[in-house]
C-alpha cells in the first residue's frame, strides 16, 4: 500500500483480541493503513505472530502487549503508560471476546456467566474508562467495539452471549452520546457471520468456506475509523452473502 493510500498515517490505534479473528485482521489491516498499532492479547507467542505478520507487510513493528482483558487492573496500568509515551490514542478496537457455552438460561453455570460478562462487557468499559482521556486528547477519537444480532434477536440457548452484548451496545450508545460535544466517537460494529473459530465452535456442521474470511470487513472498520469520516451512532451493520445466522463478534 503506497503512502497516498494510507489514510490512517500517523494514528495510534489499539485492538484488543488482536492475535485471532477478526481482531487480528483488523491490527493487520490498520497497520497496512498506515497505523502504528498497540495489539493486545493474552498469547506473546501469538502477538509476535502478528507481529511477524505486520513487519513483513508494513516494515514496521506492532506495539505489543500481553494481557489479560480480565485482571481488573490491567487496563488502568496500560493507559497510564501509553499516556506517558504518546499522549493519545486515536482508534480503540475492542474485538475480544469469548461465546461460552450455548444452553438454556437455567442451565448456565455460574462461573462461566462471569467469564462471559467480564470479558465482552465488564473489560469493555474498563477499556473506555481507561482509555477516554487518550481518546479526547485526539482531533478525531474513534472506539469500535464488537456485537453480534443476538444483543437484539435474543435467540434461545445464546442467554449468556446476548446479554453480554446487549450490555455492551447500551454502554457504547451511553458513552457515544456523553461525546456529542466532542471529536470523539464511539460505535458497535455487527460483522455477521464470518469465519473465526468463535464461531466454528457455535456453528461446528456449518462449511466455513460459506462465510466470510474476517479479513473481508477490514476496508468496511478502516472507513469508520478513519478522522476525516464521521460514523454513525449505534450499530453498524456489516452484510455479506445475505447472511441470516448469529453474527458472532
Amino acid at each position: 500500500m503506497d503512502s497516498s493510500a494510507k489514510p490512517l498515517a500517523g494514528r495510534i490505534a489499539l485492538v484488543t483480541g488482536a492475535t485471532r479473528g477478526i481482531g487480528a485482521a483488523i491490527a493487520l489491516g490498520l497497520a497496512e493503513a498506515g497505523a502504528h498499532v498497540i495489539a493486545l492479547g493474552r498469547t506473546q507467542g501469538a502477538l509476535e505472530a502478528l507481529d511477524d505478520a505486520i513487519f513483513a507487510a508494513t516494515a514496521e513493528h506492532a506495539t505489543l502487549v500481553p494481557l489479560d482483558l480480565r485482571e481488573p487492573d490491567g487496563l488502568d496500568a496500560l493507559g497510564a503508560a501509553l499516556h506517558q509515551r504518546w499522549g493519545r490514542l486515536d482508534i480503540v478496537i475492542g474485538a475480544a471476546g469469548v461465546l461460552g457455552a450455548l444452553t438454556p438460561v437455567g442451565h448456565l453455570d455460574p462461573k462461566g456467566w462471569d467469564m462471559i460478562m467480564a470479558t465482552n462487557l465488564t473489560a469493555n468499559w474498563r477499556l473506555i474508562r481507561a482509555m477516554d482521556p487518550l481518546l479526547r486528547a485526539s482531533d478525531a477519537g474513534r472506539a469500535l467495539f464488537l456485537t453480534s444480532s443476538v444483543a437484539k434477536s435474543h435467540r434461545a440457548f445464546w442467554g449468556g452471549y446476548a446479554a453480554s452484548k446487549a450490555g455492551l451496545e447500551a454502554i457504547v450508545d451511553c458513552y457515544a452520546d456523553e461525546m456529542e460535544n466532542t471529536a470523539v466517537r464511539a460505535l458497535c460494529v455487527d460483522p455477521g457471520a464470518m469465519r473465526t473459530k468463535m464461531r466454528s465452535g457455535a456453528f461446528p456442521g456449518e462449511d466455513p468456506m460459506t462465510v466470510p474470511a474476517p479479513e473481508s470487513i477490514v476496508p468496511y472498520i478502516i472507513d469508520l475509523v478513519r478522522p476525516d469520516r464521521d460514523p454513525p451512532r449505534g450499530v453498524a451493520r456489516f452484510k455479506e452473502r445475505g447472511q441470516e445466522s448469529a453474527s458472532l463478534g
